[in-house]
């Protein structure tokens, strides 16, 4: 058993004799769709490397979800290349604005998380309050007898462009000599309302919104003398609450360390607020707070950017009950305008690891020269103010044995070989463990409520994105992953529907090629050979997670995957071992939840009310039946040293993890 430290600390241990396995048919589409939509790249203008292996990978697996009867190869090929082409916005049919072509040559930094394009908008005529435009000012103009400012805005990724009503807190800022809102000013915004096209307007405009933050560029001089005039002659150590009260105002200029998380507060939840880290070029932090709807305005914020705030409101921090050593902090006022330089992404050259070369890295790096054998290269990924690098991208599969201090958005693809609960722990932390062909690893999963992600059980394949890599205070490598995070992701292949009818991502196995050290999931076309009446149980089960519980000593039912109780969240199910067939030979195999129904052709709430002599009559009824199911190993050596769930498969060595009834 291993040591709980090592497990708490998540510490990755690599197994270099872990089995060799060849690809599996999912992976082989992964890499056939990956060359396909490079092709398509280097035959095109743009001459990028194409979409990352992981972005293909997800984009594949949400299709089979979306799909869940089956799907073809034209139907996932199709449906990457337009989620790709999406994404570039690329070959608009319009021609850009020439100040948006030249500011986008100068464009590094990322994208923020909640970014719409305004080509989005005009296709799905919507735009949620969350959303975030980086938009480029291309017209100011006086809406005709009136003293109303208008904005038009377009955005690097559209050819469309929309007008945007200016909010009066704004007005001062749009001089047409002095002003700064000008044509090729970079502006986000959020909080949007959206106007719909009527009357004679005939086009979509956007409602006022106060969250509008201006981008400043201290390369150019007429910036740099702005933020030189008015933003360096105070810092938070200079702020005065006697002078504050006297009527006195301040332009400060802080780097954003920390954007908190959103708090709720109040008896009924009805006040919220949001917390932003600010530290001066004199390493005094203060907070700056957010109110209300005003938390809208983090979306608009990335760690590392400079923040200019010019007139904040400022309180004690006694009376905005924030629980720091600071007597004072900073709101969005009435008067407050916001200045932005954002962070700018810089980017790492990371080698492409041996790995790479000794799997599907090696068929595109070795295709020019196949000659040259394998041969270490470089790709060139973002990275973040904090030093970490971004792999969210990267080209290739990463595998365990590539992690290292300081990645984020890593994407693993292996089969569970374990799974404990933190009980601990207040919050919801899982740890799994992931092996692939190269090692194994633990993962912490950090879950904003409960376990949401269906049935998952030891020997069952899946794909994990949104990963990140750091060191622990002992030097262990730790890695984690939070639900909430942008881009997280976790899907079970076992036990996807799709999986069962569509033969461009699985290969048809006969029983005996199934193998004791095998890891995969095995597609097979079996009949029900035998299911023997005292093999046919029915238990209650955890309703989140599809496992069985136990009654304590007290009568309450506590999950024996979650350890909490849940006397609310249960219902009967079944928990069958059967004997499947084909012409090869016989395996002894269990289910249950809603694949075991499927097999079963009945409910558990059904069966259970059957007569005791239908219940042992009905599984013979059921020999012959023909299935197409899908196998796992779920007792292979090795596997669940530390979790008490392999209790579940009783004498079985398979678990059937899902099953589709033959014509």
């Amino acid at each position: 058993m291993n040591d709980i430290a090592d497990q708490e600390d998540s510490t990755m241990e690599v197994d270099c004799q872990a089995e060799e396995t060849e690809e599996g048919p999912f992976l082989q589409f992964v890499d056939y769709a990956k060359s396909v939509l490079s092709a398509d790249e280097e035959e095109g203008e743009n001459q990028s490397n194409g979409p990352g292996w992981s972005w293909i990978a997800s984009r594949i697996l949400k299709t089979c979800v979306a799909y869940s009867s089956g799907v073809t190869s034209a139907i996932l090929l199709s449906d990457l290349s337009q989620g790709w082409n999406e994404q570039q916005r690329i070959g608009a049919s319009r021609k850009r604005p020439e100040c948006i072509n030249q500011l986008n040559r100068k464009y590094k930094r990322a994208k923020l998380p909640n970014t719409v394009t305004i080509d989005s908008i005009y296709e799905k005529n919507f735009l949620s309050l969350n959303s975030v435009l980086e938009a480029v000012v291309l017209d100011a103009f006086l809406l005709p007898g009136t003293n109303i400012y208008m904005l038009t805005l377009g955005d690097f990724w559209s050819s469309n462009t929309i007008d945007l009503y200016l909010h009066r807190r704004f007005y001062n800022l749009i001089d047409p000599k002095n002003g700064i809102l000008n044509q090729g000013r970079e502006v986000f915004l959020t909080g949007c309302y959206l106007r719909p096209a009527s009357g004679g307007s005939g086009s979509l405009r956007l409602l006022p919104t106060e969250y509008l933050v201006i981008l400043l560029d201290e390369d150019q001089d007429d910036d740099a003398m702005l933020l030189g005039a008015q933003f360096c002659s105070d810092s938070f150590s200079s702020i005065s609450l006697d002078a504050v009260n006297q009527g006195a105002s301040y332009s400060l200029y802080a780097k954003i360390e920390c954007v908190g998380p959103l708090e709720v507060q109040g008896k009924c939840g009805s006040s919220q607020r949001k917390q932003i880290t600010l530290i001066d070029n004199d390493g005094v932090r203060l907070k700056f707070l957010l109110w209300g709807e005003q938390v809208l305005l983090a979306n608009l914020f990335s760690i590392g950017s400079m923040l200019a705030l010019d007139r904040p409101f400022i309180a004690s921090s006694i009376e905005t009950t924030v629980e720091e050593s600071e007597e004072i902090c900073l709101e969005y006022g009435s008067a407050t305008q916001l200045y932005l330089v954002p962070f700018i992404q810089h980017e790492e050259q990371v080698s492409v690891a041996l790995t790479q070369n000794r799997h599907q890295g090696s068929k595109l790096l070795n295709a020019l020269d196949p000659s040259q054998g394998f041969k270490v290269s470089q790709v060139t990924l973002p990275c973040d103010s904090q030093g970490s690098i971004d792999f969210s991208y990267y080209p290739f599969r990463t595998f365990v044995m590539d992690l290292h201090d300081k990645m984020t958005g890593i994407t693993l693809y292996g089969v569970v070989i374990d799974i404990i609960r933190d009980v601990d722990s207040e919050e919801t932390i899982f740890s799994l463990r992931i092996e692939d062909t190269t090692g194994a690893v633990w993962a912490k999963l950090h879950f904003t409520k409960s376990w949401s992600l269906g049935r998952l059980n030891i020997g069952h394949t899946v794909f994990v994105r949104g990963l990140t890599c750091s060191m622990t205070r002992q030097k262990g490598l730790q890695v984690l992953w939070f639900e909430n995070n942008v881009g997280a992701s976790l899907v079970n292949l076992s036990c996807l529907p799709a999986m069962l009818n569509s033969p461009c991502l699985h290969k048809l196995s006969q029983l005996s090629e199934l193998s004791s050290r095998s890891s995969s999931t095995h597609i097979c076309q079996v009949w029900l050979d035998q299911i023997e009446h005292f093999h046919v149980n029915i238990r209650l089960s955890h309703t989140l997670c599809g496992h069985f519980v136990t009654e304590a000593d007290d009568g309450i039912l506590e999950c024996n995957f979650c350890h909490q109780s849940c006397d609310a969240e249960i219902a009967r199910a079944f928990h069958l071992i059967v004997t499947l067939a084909d012409e090869s030979t016989k395996v002894f195999a269990c289910c249950t939840g809603p694949t075991a129904g499927e097999l079963f052709q009945i409910s558990p709430d059904e069966f259970y009310e059957l007569p005791e002599e239908e219940q042992i009559m009905y599984p013979s009824s059921l020999e012959k039946e023909r299935f197409t199911v899908a196998l796992v190993n779920s007792r292979r050596q090795g596997y669940g040293l530390d979790s008490s769930l392999t209790q579940e498969y009783g004498e079985a060595t398979w678990e059937i993890t899902r099953a589709l009834k033959s014509e």
